[in-house]
């Protein structure tokens, strides 16, 4: 077994126009003050890393590492949960989602996906230049606007929907699995991998390619009742990456999984601090240790209620306090009988 690095902290919610929020080296020390000792860093904001000049330079990505360690802090996974999101966007979604996306590429789908693949392609190289070995993203959805239907959905739609995904993946897969590294899908509302079913019929389009890999973040299966406990136990070998995010769903006789489109704090399902909701991380940690998770515990701040600067000084060691230094021994060696095999077999009477 290995004990789970941490703890981290995804910058993202975080970034900010006001210091220290608004520099790399502003962050980093306000990371490390509060007792994070890795940071999962997002890559489209040129403050922060430079994704193409990190893919294309060794040496600015070992500057860009050696200036996050001088603050004691190591990268633990670079994020393209916004680039990934546009690799398949259905047309229901294109106004939204072009935010994400550079303005040259505004009302140009075709553009925007192909910027959003090269985006996870450099970002699969600087992952290995910076000596990364998972990567947190989206898997995008062309399906999303079809999981509760009506009419009902045309035959074959689903099975069209994933081979096109998978289509568009294929490429980016192979990208990663030629620099060694995992992507780890964040199973997530509005994205076509959003529960374990899902996954598995991606994964059978990609014909179970090895870098295919999850993201665990146990809150969003909270708010879809999904046992995320058992996820573990049947996802394990393939959970590369994990989110330490809490969140609540509390149904009323208004309202339930779907929101009543509520704001945040209005709605039966919603995401909290950790230790504010009702994840059973105590067992998370438990079960991932069992299965000797390598990774890292990160936090991700989302809450409608907390104040983001005192969920992140909370977080810290609310995850402190849940890693389980693991063993390297059995807790009754003291009671060993030192037996051989002639031994054995007289107690059995052989």
């Amino acid at each position: 077994m290995t004990t789970i690095k941490g703890p981290a902290i995804f910058l993202a919610q975080f970034i900010q126009e006001e210091a220290p929020f608004n520099s790399l080296e502003g962050i980093c020390k306000w990371a490390a003050e509060l007792g994070f000792v890795g940071i999962q860093m997002p890559t489209l904001d040129d403050r922060f890393i430079d994704l193409k000049l990190a893919a294309e330079s060794k040496t600015y990505a070992d500057e860009l590492k050696g200036k996050i360690n001088s603050y004691g802090l190591e990268i633990t996974e670079l994020s393209t949960h916004l680039q990934g999101q546009l690799v398949a966007v259905n047309p229901a979604y294109d106004l939204a989602f072009d935010a994400f996306a550079p303005k040259e590429l505004h009302n140009n789908p075709k553009g925007r996906t192909e910027w959003a693949v090269q985006q996870l392609k450099y970002a699969a190289k600087a992952s290995q230049n910076l000596g990364l070995n998972a990567h947190a993203t989206f898997s995008g959805s062309l399906l999303w606007h079809m999981f509760h239907p009506w009419p009902q959905r045309p035959e074959g739609l689903v099975d069209a929907g994933f081979t096109e995904l998978a289509k568009r993946w294929m490429p980016i897969l192979n990208e990663f699995d030629n620099c060694g590294v995992d992507v780890c899908y964040e199973i997530h509302p509005g994205e076509d991998l959003f529960d374990g079913i899902t996954y598995e019929m991606f994964l059978k389009k990609v014909n179970n390619h090895p870098r295919a890999c999850l993201l665990y973040d146990p809150s969003h299966f909270v708010l879809q009742q999904l046992d995320y406990i058992q996820y573990i136990d049947f996802y394990h070998e393939r959970i590369k990456a994990f989110h330490v995010k809490d969140s609540e769903f509390n149904p009323t006789g208004k309202q339930g999984t779907f929101g009543g489109y509520q704001s945040w704090a209005n709605r039966a399902g919603r995401y909290r601090s950790p230790g504010d909701g009702q994840v059973d991380f105590k067992t998370i940690f438990s079960k991932l240790t069992q299965y000797d998770f390598k990774g890292w515990a990160v936090m991700e701040w989302e809450c409608s209620l907390k104040d983001s600067n005192v969920g992140a000084k909370e977080g810290a060691e609310f995850i402190k306090k849940h890693i389980i230094p693991v063993t390297n021994r059995a807790f009754d060696d003291f009671a060993a009988t030192g037996a051989d095999e002639a031994f054995n077999n007289k107690i059995l009477g052989l």
